[in-house]
């Protein structure tokens, strides 16, 4: 009698739960076989992947990738899945990927100086001997807003400096010359935002040229392309040597694209594999200049457009593996916001890109996908569980709101260690700084990282301190036996408070911007550009009144009391690097004068009738430089200016 009663109230209960969490329960015996074996299976795009799940430590002992908790009660389990759950399943607290890539650290070094040739040689030099390419690429303040190269006073002195100066797809062809770029190993990163589309355009002419210059070499039409040169004349050169690693992929067609020489119907096949093959991230977040970094140069109206058409462009041509946006928090950041302030901006500018787009007609899964994250890590115990935050956040949105798919609900983020916690003084120390920063990162299963150099806060890092740098992951990945497990963190009681904290500070702050007519209502009011202002003056004034202990700076100092170290040496651009570059512009002006002056006005033309902008650049490009088209589209989509 009793056990019919107790029967009878279990049915009735289960069938008051959810459909979802009776079969996460009903899953939960399977799951634990699945992560009990020697190796763990999955599948990746239609592809099944097997990797080795164990790791054997000097002593014997046999350490898992991934481990569940040791939970009985239903209620506990039920809970650990819909929260956290295992890398890989919704709602990705601890992942985005079941397991991390083999073969390939989430090692990715930043540079730029000087002219391509320079920065290429740098890309070779932290490449060397690495399994994958992930390069990310610094531009000059010239480049960043949308000029080119000249003797103008403003701009002169800044040509190279800070940054790599780029002004012709010329000059992106040998900027990531010797690196074949669609390669599943190469990725690149380029932090540009004002001009990104134009950037971008340059970057994507050189994929398509460099496979058109392998189909041409295993056709044997060197002669023929060699014969085309010859009938131009003074083509552009890599000026100096080829570094070590740089076997010339990407400069036979230096001065020409593959359309000049292929016929049409070869060169657009060669495109279409090129387009969706090619892997990387263009940052061209405009929203966070607005808020923080300020190399804005279009209207605001405009920038977004581009923004939207670039998307458009990816959707149409299957660019599935390079990401059209990086979201940026990492400036909000450094410009002195806290990390609640940093991830909740970050995530409400990624919300409003999705209704923009969402706006102009496009799907969900057939542009979030292409959406990526950038974070900073600094030392606040919030830093710890940045990605686990955004992750859970993402996810739940698109999931329950915009009803996407599963590859739409994966939060991907690249994080750099804080530029803003190197200090000048006892810059050894900065290195101290970044490794616990590297660490934060790298048990919250980042899917790239940037490990800062310690002399950054004095000079542009040099060959000694990026090798450092890059040390600093090599060691944490390949030698830190912890770092062999993919969820550290899982079980902590710090972690998961300071998890649900966030989260509910990061909501919080959601419903301030709504009240303010979400984030362009807020930025008309200069909402975000004024809580930044506060929160940099308050950890200012907090390190100067000393209640906030930095070793080296205002607490522990050396019997010399720590002074703010000079550089031995500054990294510039050489005179003869700037020579170079405007000399280089001037060739290509030249050679392209009989094309440059109808593309523009097309350009133009496509701009006044709405279409898509990025369609037409990726011509544009071919014969026009930087400068040129910046100054074409200040005609018709206005200039950037601040409200005050």
């Amino acid at each position: 009698m009793i056990t019919e009663q107790l029967e009878k109230k279990y049915a009735e209960l289960e069938l008051q739960l959810h459909p979802e969490c009776k079969k996460l329960l009903e899953q939960w015996e399977e799951k634990k076989k699945a992560y009990s074996g020697d190796t763990f299976a999955f599948t990746v795009r239609d592809k099944t992947i097997q990797l080795p799940f164990t790791y054997k430590s000097l002593s014997g002992t046999r350490i898992k990738k991934v481990y569940l908790p040791r939970y009985h009660d239903w209620g506990d389990i039920l809970k650990w899945q819909l929260q956290e759950n295992v890398p890989g399943e919704f709602p990705y607290t601890a992942g985005v990927f079941p397991l991390k890539r083999e073969g390939e650290d989430p090692t990715r070094m930043f540079a730029g100086e000087g002219g391509p040739e320079r920065t290429n040689k740098r890309f070779h030099y932290v490449s060397l001997d690495q399994p994958a390419h992930r390069l990310s690429t610094a531009f000059d303040s010239v480049t960043l807003y949308g000029e080119d190269p000249d003797y103008r006073p403003d701009i002169y002195g800044k040509i190279g400096n800070s940054g790599v100066s780029i002004a012709t797809v010329d000059d992106a062809k040998k900027l990531y010359s010797g690196f074949d770029l669609c390669n599943p190993k190469t990725s690149v990163s380029m932090t540009i935002n004002g001009p990104a589309p134009i950037i971008l355009a340059f970057f994507m002419n050189a994929v398509i040229d460099q496979e058109c210059e392998k189909y041409i070499r295993e056709n044997g039409l060197e002669a023929e392309v060699e014969k085309r040169k010859a009938q131009i004349g003074d083509l552009p050169q890599y000026n100096g040597a080829l570094p070590q690693g740089n076997n010339g992929l990407g400069l036979m067609l230096l001065g020409l694209s593959g359309s000049d020489v292929l016929p049409r119907e070869i060169y657009e096949k060669i495109k279409a594999s090129a387009l969706s093959t090619v892997r990387g991230t263009v940052q061209a977040d405009i929203l966070k200049e607005d808020q923080a970094q300020n190399t804005c140069i279009f209207s605001t109206e405009f920038a977004l457009k581009m923004m939207g058409d670039v998307q458009e462009y990816f959707i149409r041509h299957n660019v599935r593996n390079f990401y059209s946006v990086s979201i940026s928090g990492y400036h909000i950041a450094e410009a002195g916001a806290n990390p609640i302030t940093q991830l909740a901006f970050t995530l409400a500018n990624g919300f409003t890109y999705v209704e923009y787009y969402l706006s102009r007609g496009m799907k969900i899964d057939d542009f979030a996908p292409n959406l990526s994250f950038f974070f900073s890590n600094g030392m606040d115990p919030e830093y710890s569980v940045i990605g686990r935050v955004a992750r859970r956040i993402w996810a739940k949105a698109m999931k329950y709101k915009y009803k996407g798919n599963e590859r739409s609900q994966k939060l991907k983020y690249h994080i750099q260690t804080s530029g803003r916690s190197l200090h000048a003084q006892e810059i050894d120390f900065n290195d101290i700084r970044t490794t616990l920063q590297a660490l934060y990162a790298i048990y919250d299963n980042c899917n790239s990282l940037h490990t800062n150099a310690y002399d950054e806060a004095i000079t542009t890092p040099t060959e000694e301190s990026v090798r450092r740098a890059m040390a600093i992951q090599l060691i944490i990945n390949r030698e830190l036996g912890t770092a062999k497990n993919e969820n550290p963190n899982q079980g902590s009681f710090l972690i998961e408070e300071l998890t649900d904290l966030v989260e509910e500070a990061v909501l919080m702050e959601f419903r301030r911007i709504t009240e303010r007519g979400g984030v362009l209502g807020a930025m008309e009011r200069m909402y975000q550009r004024n809580k930044i202002q506060e929160e940099s003056l308050y950890y200012e004034h907090l390190k100067h009144t000393g209640e906030l202990p930095i070793v080296g700076v205002n607490t522990f100092l050396s019997k010399n009391g720590s002074p703010t170290v000079v550089p031995g040496e500054v990294i510039r651009s050489t005179t003869e690097e700037k020579e170079y570059q405007i000399a280089a512009l001037n060739a290509f002006k030249k050679r392209h004068a009989a094309k440059s002056v109808a593309t523009l006005a097309r350009l133009q033309e496509v701009a006044v009738n709405n279409g898509n902008l990025f369609e037409e650049l990726m011509e544009t490009v071919k014969h026009c430089s930087l400068g040129q088209i910046t100054h074409a589209l200040y005609e018709v989509g206005g200039q950037y200016r601040r409200n005050m």
